[in-house]
């Protein structure tokens, strides 16, 4: 059971390693915000399902060269491949109601609603793993509902289908996240490979109801994409592994600048009010269940 940051000094080499995990969890904010603006520019001239089918399959072909065979019969004699199956439905579902959702809104509105994943995390852990969530944390999570309902904006306004389509998709994002805690002894690199594959057979379907032949700018945009997500969930998880998730977790909110600032210059979009006020609750609440977390996971000072 190790003690508190507080109560030991903290060695220099231990200090750097958080300071490159945070630094890397940024980079993977402002790297996943690029993308999504270069899935959105892509998606005004091609179907969501074909820019999906490409970037699965660059990614596919990459992270292959790095699983080792034996890391796949391991997977099979391993067992929970119903879990496996699980989150990878779930998970690539979320991606392709993410990048629709997107071509169709503002990037501030959708990275606002993907911020309440965490929070919706705590609620589902608590239900479906028996974590023990005490009040104060619930009262988090549901001042983080509160946050989306005001980010949709449902007074006065019809919510609109991408909207509804968006928050469906955090949500499944938020369950294929509980459903890889029960799946830590599974490296990685097959989390990603089975999740692409999948993600192939899902945009397939979509792809070859609506074809069209795109540009070379437009290849060259869509394998760029699937590259740079790469590094991206690299970054992720190097930062992860360098430093606690109690450290990186609220530079994870700066993605919120980054889709805003993007939005903004490439495509002229301005965030409603209500967006950045449902925006700062969700952020509020979700860094109010960091902090109680980390507080009763590590015990006090002696």
């Amino acid at each position: 059971m190790s003690l508190p940051l507080t109560a030991l000094p903290v060695l220099p080499s231990e200090r750097q390693n958080t300071l490159r995990g945070i630094g890397l969890t940024l980079v993977s904010a402002i790297l996943f915000a690029n993308t999504n603006a270069a899935a959105k520019w892509v998606m005004t001239g091609l179907p969501t399902g074909e820019l999906l089918w490409i970037r699965a399959i660059v990614a596919l072909g990459v992270v292959s060269f790095f699983i080792p065979r034996h890391e796949w019969s391991r997977l099979r004699k391993g067992g929970q491949l119903h879990l496996h199956a699980l989150r990878n439905i779930c998970s690539a579902t979320e991606i392709l109601c993410f990048y629709w959702a997107i071509s169709k809104t503002p990037m501030a509105d959708m990275t606002t609603i993907y911020l309440a994943s965490p929070i919706y995390v705590t609620a589902l852990a608590a239900v479906f793993l028996q974590e023990k969530v005490g009040w104060r944390r619930w009262s988090a999570v549901f001042l983080g509902f509160i946050g989306v309902l005001v980010a949709m904006r449902p007074s006065g306004e019809s919510v609109s289908a991408p909207v509804l389509v968006a928050v469906a998709g955090s949500m499944l994002y938020a369950i294929s996240l509980v459903i890889t805690r029960r799946l830590r002894s599974t490296p990685s690199t097959v989390l990603v490979a089975t999740q692409m594959i999948t993600l192939i057979g899902l945009s397939s379907g979509t792809a070859l109801l609506g074809w069209i032949v795109p540009s070379l700018v437009q290849i060259g945009v869509m394998v760029a994409i699937g590259l740079v997500s790469l590094v991206a969930f690299w970054a992720v998880n190097e930062g992860l592994r360098m430093a606690p998730a109690s450290a990186v977790a609220p530079f994870n909110y700066t993605s919120i600048i980054w889709a805003t600032l993007l939005g903004f210059l490439v495509f002229g979009d301005i965030p409603a009010t209500t967006t950045l006020t449902g925006a700062g609750i969700i952020v509020g609440a979700g860094l109010f269940i960091m902090m109680r977390e980390r507080r009763v996971t590590v015990p006090p000072a002696r």
